[in-house]
């Protein structure tokens, strides 16, 4: 095999208390897309930040081109021509992709950026890419998913000869995540030696070459992902064997908790119908920008739908605000935990008791013992894994964050579960975690609504199916007829009627 364009070697690095590393051997190869998958607090972003010169190894070296080098900063790693697309975005909103993609390489000539010049090389770079976006359009008028793309491209135009991607495919739907592979596949065959990390497993099955597993900071198997099998990849991430929660056959024959009428918002989302019944899940499925969330922000008064109803255990209600909402028995995880769902800076036992602070005041004062034994009841409840209520919520994994925000809503004695990409970011014993969780609540009479772009979470976890495309219901499944083709058909597939009667 030819020499490895960037290796770790026996690196270890340590935190006060925690060893992140130890003795982890890793190479990168040109021309490979190399996998890297491990649990939440395995190593993986500390691996990520040695690479590109965020932290320097305790032990151990990082070798580029086959000499031994010590980063700085991230700067110098970037020079070295190590470049990385983190899963939190970057880009600047209020900029072009022009400006985006060409970010601090603007060509310029007698103090003059030369305009034609810097699209027509943004054009270029995206048309190697085989990304469809036009190079003048506000950065902040993309997709979350169409962004990510953009900071692909912002890499290569560094010449990045190694790209690590830390969680690319976290906020793309499954068009922008082919967009996405095909722009990896195009990168590999011109020799760049790519890291791609991943909580969602069959996309290392589906793109890679090799597979690195960590385990606690250590190395436990580099193995071709040809020679593994799901299965085997599970165990060696997590030491044990996870069994997929089965999905019963429920019949909805109590009233429903949730009725969804005709809702109507201009521009988002039209004509919108469905139920939700006690015990069970309905799963919404649908290309990014189908018009799924804003569905879910209007039913949860965050935004104002223009026409229909919503109805709440037979009763026709006002969705006004968040706070409405909550008074009816509804709850909502957004799909974006950090900047919508969490305060980051704060306990635990502050985020958990959000949404219930009036129940634990008196006269507008809140009773600390209860808001600690309420807290750590919600915990229990919600089998969290933390050190203590004081724990800022920022130092949770993300299936414990969003752990955080189940027992919120449960605080709130929530009955109708909103839930946005429930799984996103979250590493595969987390994900197994919050489907029991799930289970459970459902069998207590909640009814749950859940958005996600993993067509796989869909099929396994929904007693029903409700696709969106182009603002639009297009197809209801239910029990046996809930297969992935038949969901991915409707997702994908654009009839002369979706073009006529699309949202405008």
């Amino acid at each position: 095999m030819t020499e490895p364009l960037a290796e770790l070697r026996s690196v270890s690095k340590g935190f006060p208390g925690v060893l992140a590393l130890d003795h982890v051997d890793l190479a990168l190869y040109p021309g490979e897309i190399h996998g890297l998958a491990g649990e939440n607090g395995a190593g993986k972003s500390t691996l990520v930040k040695v690479l590109s010169g965020a932290h320097t190894p305790d032990v151990g070296e990082l070798r580029l081109h086959g000499r031994p080098v010590r980063f700085r900063s991230p700067r110098e790693a970037l020079a070295a021509g190590i470049g990385v697309v983190h899963q939190e975005l970057a880009g600047a909103p209020h900029l072009t992709v022009t400006e985006n993609v060409l970010l601090g390489r603007l060509p310029s000539g007698w103090g003059r950026v030369r305009w034609a010049e810097a699209h027509r090389q943004a054009r270029a770079v995206l048309d190697r890419l085989e990304i469809p976006i036009d190079e003048r359009v506000l950065m902040g008028r993309l997709s979350l998913g169409r962004q990510q793309l953009v900071e692909i491209a912002r890499a290569l135009v560094r010449e990045s000869q190694v790209l690590i991607l830390d969680e690319p495919s976290a906020i793309l739907g499954q068009h922008d995540l082919e967009v996405l592979f095909t722009a990896l596949r195009g990168l590999r065959d011109r020799g760049v030696a790519c890291l791609y990390i991943s909580h969602r497993l069959n996309e290392l099955f589906e793109l890679t070459d090799r597979v690195t597993v960590l385990k606690d900071g250590a190395h436990v198997a580099t193995e071709p992902i040809g020679d593994l099998s799901m299965d085997q990849l599970v165990a060696l991430m997590t030491g044990r064997e996870l069994v997929a929660p089965s999905r019963p056959v429920r019949e909805a024959s109590a009233a429903p908790l949730l009725e969804v009428d005709g809702l109507t918002r201009a521009g988002a989302f039209a004509d919108v119908s469905f139920r939700v019944h006690p015990g069970e899940i309905v799963g919404m499925a649908g290309l990014v920008g189908s018009g799924r969330t804003e569905v879910a922000r209007a039913i949860a008064g965050v935004d104002h739908a223009e026409g229909g109803t919503i109805g709440v255990r037979g009763r026709t209600v006002r969705m006004t605000s968040p706070r409405a909402a909550l008074r009816y028995g509804i709850g909502l995880l957004p799909e974006d935990r950090k900047d919508q769902g969490l305060l980051m800076n704060r306990s635990v036992r502050e985020n958990i008791g959000l949404a219930s602070l009036r129940k634990r005041s008196r006269f507008g004062i809140l009773r600390g013992g209860r808001d600690s034994r309420d807290a750590a009841a919600l915990a229990r409840q919600v089998d969290l894994r933390y050190r203590g209520l004081d724990q800022l919520v920022r130092f949770l994994s993300g299936g414990n964050q969003q752990k955080v925000m189940l027992a919120r809503c449960l605080g709130a004695e929530s009955q109708i579960l909103i839930l946005d990409e429930p799984t996103r970011g979250v590493d595969v014993g987390g994900k197994s975690e919050i489907y029991a969780l799930m289970r459970q609540l459902v069998d207590g009479g909640v009814g749950i609504l859940m958005i996600s772009s993993e067509i796989e979470e869909i099929v396994m976890m929904s007693d029903r199916v409700l696709v969106m495309r182009a603002g639009r219901l297009v197809l209801e499944l239910a029990g046996d007829d809930i297969e992935e083709d038949q969901i991915m058909r409707a997702a994908l597939v654009h009839s002369v009627a979706d073009r006529q009667g699309a949202v405008a």
